[in-house]
């Protein structure tokens, strides 16, 4: 009798062991005999430095590239003009040179700040800022590529803030709909005449064709803005605060959303975010991290799941000399019945999380 009990009880388990091989999407998501440290990770992904990240899939290769703005390193002693990482997985990140061996020439003083990375017409266009602190009127300049890694070769000036009609435009933003290329620009500041502005591009995506027909989207509270399309809206995220100020630093990631591209954008309440104070928060700092802000576009990896990269301050060590230490940061998205999208609950990650899934 023990002989068959065991035998029954034998085949009962080898049938639930095969019930739970059986699905794919499980053999997917998790590698045999996972180790559950490998499956994790923690903040931040790269160091020292990658302040107003910028990123993009390569289509000829399995690496992401992302691209930051202007910094001094203290680790190798270096200023570097917009460095560029590359990683297979958002966490693990290589430093693999600067996207500039020396500043543009059309602009007489300034640091390349913000940059964003697209691949339009078979190359890779970096649009970026040039601008000193307080700049009465910085610049939006072009380089392109043909490799992600570079090199990059400047095609100079797009416009002078003051050639768009508007006060500090920086912080460039690409996206394209139904043909048409568009570029959003617009930094933090409640003077008038500021905001978020969105010009549509000529059809090779390096000029403006038509500065009178730009369009205003959010007031100047905001800065470093991003568009995402999903579902029925476009989700507007943009920055507040001080971003700049050491461990004190304020900088928060807000969002709102729009039906059509050119808005109106509204946040969870119903306010337009044309007007400043507006905007639902989705990121903000805490005991760990300062500053969190000015994120990238999402990327979504092979579980579906959306990830977003932003900078954000270890608060113990968030100045060396003048400058602040904006590391790289990845969190996950997660998004609400109505279709609201969150961070965590508001805050940076500081403890071991699980990874994204490529």
């Amino acid at each position: 009798m023990k002989y068959y009990l065991s035998q029954i009880l034998l085949l009962t388990t080898i049938l639930l062991s095969c019930g739970k091989g059986v699905s794919s999407k499980a053999k997917d998501t998790i590698p045999n005999n996972p180790n559950p440290v490998e499956l994790q990770y923690r903040n931040p992904v790269f160091k020292p430095i990658l302040a107003d990240p910028t990123i993009i899939k390569d289509p000829n290769s399995d690496y992401f590239y992302a691209y930051g703005t202007e910094d001094y390193w203290s680790m190798d002693g270096k200023n570097h003009l917009v460095a560029i990482i590359k990683s297979k997985d958002l966490i693990n990140w290589k430093y693999i040179g600067d996207a500039f061996t020396q500043k543009p020439g059309w602009k007489a003083a300034g640091g390349i700040w913000a940059p964003d990375i697209q691949f339009i017409n078979g190359k890779f266009h970096l649009y970026y800022s040039y601008s000193v602190w307080a700049d009465p009127n910085p610049g939006v300049g072009l380089a392109i590529a043909s490799n992600p890694e570079g090199p990059f070769e400047d095609q100079g000036k797009m416009f002078f803030s003051d050639e768009l009609g508007a006060k500090n435009c920086i912080d460039p933003f690409y996206f394209e709909e139904s043909g048409k290329k568009y570029l959003f620009v617009g930094s933090y500041s409640n003077e008038p005449g500021n905001g978020t502005f969105g010009v549509q591009l000529s059809d090779d995506a390096k000029s403006v064709p038509d500065v009178s027909k730009k369009f205003k989207i959010a007031a100047g509270d905001f800065e470093a803005t991003v568009i995402h399309n999903r579902g029925d809206y476009y989700y507007f995220f943009g920055s507040k605060n001080n971003c700049c100020n050491g461990a004190n630093s304020t900088y928060q990631i807000r969002v709102a959303r729009a039906k059509q591209l050119i808005g109106p954008y509204l946040d969870k309440n119903g306010n337009d975010i044309i007007h400043a104070g507006n905007g639902s928060l989705v990121l903000q700092r805490n005991t760990s991290f300062a500053g969190p802000g000015h994120n990238t576009k999402l990327i979504t990896d092979k579980d579906g799941s959306d990830w977003i990269l932003y900078h954000a301050m270890d608060v113990k060590n968030a100045l060396i000399g003048t400058v602040n230490q904006r590391a790289l940061m990845l969190d996950k998205v997660h998004w609400s019945p109505d279709g609201w999208p969150t961070v965590n609950d508001g805050f940076p990650s500081s403890s071991s999380v699980i990874k994204p899934h490529f």
